[in-house]
């Protein structure tokens, strides 16, 4: 068995969609593209759905890119240059408009394949993966590619269990006893339920393995009809749900857990507030995610950093951060911090106190700053004597106040202070 899914990884090739801007992420993506956004203290989202493949045993990987796509494609070339050709391993990154095509833009998600039909058929994979690159969670591809061998399906759908109220905000599936989908409905107000557990609904994660001569057909059809919007979610799969045999493929089957981790970990940080959330958790005694497991290592470009430091120790000006994750090329000089993750190069100035604070690289926080609940751009320079997360009201009048009181603080943000 384990030869014959060894092959079949070696068959495949992932696809990543990483075009996206998430624009629910606010100022968070106005210079770069979700998948790009930085999490979890050293990595980027995108990093998660390439470690996965890496760790799953598959070497050939395009990333499809598109909205403002330069911090992506830096990343890719600096984090994940390590494939080598004789070993039949590849990394193609395919920006939009590079290929032959009147309307530069990819249209929709199958387009962004579409369009690259001949580069992939290049390298002749005998099945495809389509990743979404903006989730964060860890997944054992092989499983669901072996199961879609085993079922003959056209295609596997990867579905994520949730409670059927919050189902309403995905493309849902209806499925029998063997996982056959009946339905595919896109954020219905009342999800169908799976069967045997009547309070979950089983959600599309955005995941699709298809034999690769059946996807290049079906891409060429539907890039020939008008009325298509070109995307997996919304045609793709709805068509082949009626005419052929769509298989799903429930997370919780090959979902990778070290001892520590309770429940299958999967979250879209697609929200200010969500993202905010998933990373301070990662602060906890015993996160839901753990990234301390070795024997599923979540890849990303490594900085040449000197350790993390704390100095001062006097009253009132000591270095110290509880339940915090630091970084490499940190200074926490004479400030506090508590539930914090700050990310490499992070500066933080004497007589600060910091709680709830997410500090993407190289941000400065200057002395006697106050911030509670915030999430800071990469490279702001908190002015000293700051004080945020105590004034709703005047918060929100100079930076970006989330749903769920969280405060995003970019450099222009920063700037307009001085105007």
């Amino acid at each position: 068995m384990e030869n014959g899914s060894q092959r079949l990884e070696q068959q495949t090739m992932a696809f990543v969609l990483a075009g996206g801007r998430g624009s629910r992420l606010k100022e968070l993506t106005d210079k770069r593209a979700k998948p790009a956004v930085f999490f979890g203290g050293k990595s980027r989202i995108i990093d998660f759905a390439l470690s996965n493949a890496v760790n799953s045993g598959i070497r050939r990987i395009c990333v499809a890119t598109q909205y403002k796509a330069h911090s992506l494609i830096r990343h890719l070339q600096r984090g994940w240059s390590f494939f080598r050709a004789e070993r039949n391993e590849s990394l193609d990154i395919l920006p939009a408009s590079q290929q032959l095509n009147e309307d530069n833009w990819y249209k929709g998600t199958a387009d962004a394949v579409t369009q690259n039909i001949e580069i992939i058929r290049s390298y002749g994979p005998k099945y495809i993966l389509i990743l979404a690159g903006d989730h964060i969670y860890k997944q054992d591809y092989s499983m669901m590619i072996r199961q879609h061998v085993e079922t003959g399906a056209d295609v596997t759908v990867g579905c994520i269990e949730v409670p059927r109220p919050e189902a309403s905000a995905f493309g849902v599936m209806k499925v029998d006893e063997t996982d056959r989908i009946l339905e595919f409905v896109e954020k219905p107000t009342d999800p169908p339920a799976m069967p045997g557990h009547p309070d979950l609904a089983l959600a599309s994660m955005g995941i699709y393995v298809f034999e690769a001569e059946y996807l290049y057909g079906l891409l060429l059809n539907d890039a020939d009809d008008p009325d298509s919007k070109h995307d997996f979610g919304g045609d793709i799969i709805p068509d082949i749900v009626r005419n052929g045999k769509a298989v799903a493929h429930p997370f919780s089957r090959s979902c990778v857990r070290s001892g520590s981790e309770p429940e299958p970990y999967w979250r879209d940080v697609g929200t200010i507030d969500a993202f905010w959330q998933a990373n301070i958790d990662l602060t906890d005694f015993t996160p839901e995610l753990d990234l301390y497991d070795n024997s599923w290592p979540i890849w990303t470009y490594s900085e040449l950093t000197p350790p993390a430091k704390f100095i001062h120790n006097e009253e009132g000006r000591r270095g110290h951060a509880l339940s915090s994750m630091v970084s490499g090329g940190c200074i926490i000089s004479g400030s506090q911090l508590h539930r914090c993750l700050m990310f490499t190069g992070v500066r933080v100035n004497s007589f600060s106190t910091l709680e709830g604070v997410v500090a993407m690289p190289y941000a400065d926080i200057g002395r006697n700053a106050r911030l509670t609940n915030v999430v800071i751009d990469r490279g702001v320079n908190i002015p000293e004597g700051l004080i945020v997360g105590e004034d709703p009201e005047l918060d929100a009048k100079r930076f970006h106040r989330s749903e769920g009181g969280v405060c995003l603080i970019t450099q222009p943000m920063i700037d307009a202070l001085d105007g």
